[in-house]
């Protein structure tokens, strides 16, 4: 009895002891995900799936919005200085104001209490696509000076496209400044806004600086392109036959090189053109007549200095050869 009361004492004491230290020690269960989790995910993505993905917002109306220290921003980041009155006007569109005469007068506000203090940038846009289109001829001639009118206005159509241009614009952070009807800012009214900056940027810093800033932002874009990506030649071997005469150099003479699969449905041949027994360009193609093209084209791209393997453009800023070039294009 004795040993069993020790045994009893023992375990009431080591109870007790027990209690005490779990008293200081909060257990609690943590769980991964909450009870309710699963449900509301699953109607999320159900609303999502049926009303699709929200409109887009414009920059303007979220949060943490300063219209002026951004324009200043946007100056600074590009290394430019602009005149803000300038640059402000250059980013208000005739639609924006359109829009916001129509919103006004839907609320019924007077026009000539509340008339708008704004100034829309056609005239901004003009400037900037005349010294545009001037600029980046005179680039092309001095670039490739064997290059024809044609393929020349086929380069300069293609740098100020819609498309390419509203690219750039939208890389630089124009589109979030851009004060527009509409959201996303369409292709036309980016293209416009960018031309618009390219005028406040010549009235601003002058035309040697508007004509730097498209030299780095838009001549690049012809980095890795074809010739005849951008110029759609319809005959190349007449154009070549012309490009020979100009030069009082023999007429070219196709003649099948290599062939390969003729009895397959992929037949492969390759045709040179000679003149005055020397191998001007050979191209392929699945058809004699497509492979005579090629050629020509091949032979054209030589004359005009735009092969694959030219020396590419150099836009770095310690070539100090390329300002003078800028300064008399600019001038024109």
């Amino acid at each position: 009895m004795a040993t069993g009361l020790l045994l009893n004492r023992g375990a009431l004491t080591f109870g007790i002891h027990c209690q005490r230290v779990c008293k200081n020690v909060s257990l609690s269960q943590v769980r991964e995900k909450k009870r309710w989790m699963k449900a509301y995910t699953y109607l999320m993505a159900k609303k999502l799936k049926i009303e699709g993905p929200p409109p887009p917002t414009p920059r303007s109306q979220q949060p943490r919005w300063d219209y002026h220290a951004e324009v200043q921003a946007f100056s600074a980041r590009l290394h430019e200085s602009f005149s803000l009155d300038l640059l402000k006007t250059a980013f208000v569109n005739p639609c924006y104001l359109r829009a916001e005469q129509e919103r006004r007068k839907g609320l019924g506000v007077d026009a000539e209490t509340t008339a708008l203090a704004l100034e829309d940038n056609k005239e901004l846009t003009k400037k900037g696509e005349t010294f545009t289109a001037s600029f980046l001829s005179g680039f092309c001639r001095m670039s490739f000076p064997s290059l024809p009118g044609d393929g020349v206005e086929s380069i300069v159509a293609h740098l100020t496209s819609l498309a390419l241009v509203a690219h750039v614009a939208r890389n630089l952070g124009i589109e979030d400044l851009t004060m527009s009807a509409e959201f996303p800012v369409p292709d036309d009214v980016l293209h416009s806004t960018f031309m618009a900056v390219i005028g406040a940027l010549q009235e601003s810093s002058g035309p040697q600086r508007a004509g730097l800033f498209l030299r780095d932002f838009l001549v690049t874009q012809l980095i890795g392109k074809d010739l005849f990506d951008m110029w759609t030649v319809v005959n190349p071997m007449g154009l070549l036959v012309e490009e020979l005469t100009k030069q009082n150099v023999p007429l070219p003479e196709p003649r099948l090189i290599r062939a390969a699969g003729a009895s397959t449905v992929l037949p492969l041949y390759f045709v040179g053109l000679y003149s005055d027994k020397k191998l001007l360009a050979q191209g392929p193609g699945e058809t004699l007549a497509a492979a005579e093209d090629e050629a020509a084209r091949v032979a054209l791209r030589k004359f005009y200095g735009c092969t694959e393997n030219r020396r590419p453009f150099d836009f770095s800023p310690q070539q100090q050869h390329q300002q003078p070039l800028i300064q008399s294009v600019s001038s024109q």
